[in-house]
């Protein structure tokens, strides 16, 4: 079933008022300590559907949460949430957005009421300096984070904020702006990357999606060539995926997808472990290849 998911383009200025507390919340929040390390994920979200399924890839995530230390708050890069500059979700209860087109009853009615985090938001504000960071009012949580954080978080308890992929901007800026952020693993921040490496919906094999395992050669070639520089520590060849060849051309025909990916990589620190998990190339061209850093 061919989904269809809308990106909308927000005049994301908040109301001086709001800005004004905000602020003024800032100011009374002392420096926020010091936690262990926590780690970093990357998960291929899939169809929407994986929200409301019980199947390999839902069941993994399920056992992360349940084996990862708690987080204070979890910070959310979607491919599905683009924009002209770099935003951060600043509300208390960030509304749960159905981003998407043509799935049964059921996926609509599902609320992920978890709280938001104006605090962590105005950290990863501070805590980015290379460029400016807005502050949002307007999204809440599309499908790309929900739809795999309620697996890991099924009682909504954990806050969750989001930040935007500025639309306008390089591979490279969104790696750079990822090793910034690795500032907050240690301030109890799990940071999650939701999208896939291997994206192409207009060549999906529909009449296969039923099948647990089908990829095209390229789609495979991709996923493989993906997995050894990952665990290589190749981030500049992953980063430079334009000069990677026709596989990775047609893995990611537009970067929204690819580049939380980006993100979570920049996070890695020293000689971290790195897992791979949910690692299945199905309809032919997509993949649910998962990292975990940490």
């Amino acid at each position: 079933m061919e989904r269809k998911t809308f990106l909308k383009w927000l005049a994301l200025l908040p109301a001086t008022g709001i800005l004004m507390k905000l602020r003024t919340f800032g100011d009374s929040v002392s420096e926020l300590p010091s936690t262990g390390l926590m780690p970093v994920l990357f998960l291929g979200h899939g169809s929407p559907m994986n929200a409301i399924e019980t199947n390999e890839f839902s069941q993994n995530w399920r056992k992360i949460g349940e084996s990862i230390p708690r987080p204070k708050a979890i910070l959310c890069v979607s491919a599905h949430w683009e924009t002209r500059g770099t935003w951060v979700t600043a509300m208390q209860q960030p509304r749960t957005i159905h981003d998407f087109g043509g799935f049964p009853q059921a996926l609509y009615d599902v609320q992920y009421p978890a709280p938001g985090s104006p605090e962590m938001a105005l950290e990863t504000q501070k805590t980015i300096t290379s460029t400016q960071v807005g502050m949002d009012q307007q999204w809440g949580l599309d499908h790309g984070c929900w739809s795999v954080v309620k697996h890991l978080y099924p009682n909504a308890d954990v806050p969750v904020f989001q930040l935007s992929l500025d639309r306008f901007q390089t591979p490279q800026y969104h790696y750079e702006l990822g090793r910034e952020l690795a500032a907050l693993r240690r301030k109890g921040v799990l940071i999650v990357g939701s999208g896939n490496m291997v994206h192409n919906l207009r060549m999906v094999a529909w009449d296969k999606l039923h099948l647990p395992e089908y990829g095209y050669d390229w789609a495979i070639e991709a996923n493989e060539s993906m997995k050894k520089l990952i665990a290589t520590g190749d981030h500049e060849a992953l980063t430079a995926f334009r000069n990677r060849g026709k596989a990775f051309d047609l893995a990611i025909p537009t970067p929204d997808h690819y580049l939380p990916l980006l993100y979570v990589l920049a996070g890695k620190q020293g000689d971290e472990p790195v897992r791979i998990f949910n690692d299945r190339v199905i309809g032919g061209s997509l993949n649910m290849t998962s990292v975990q850093i940490g």
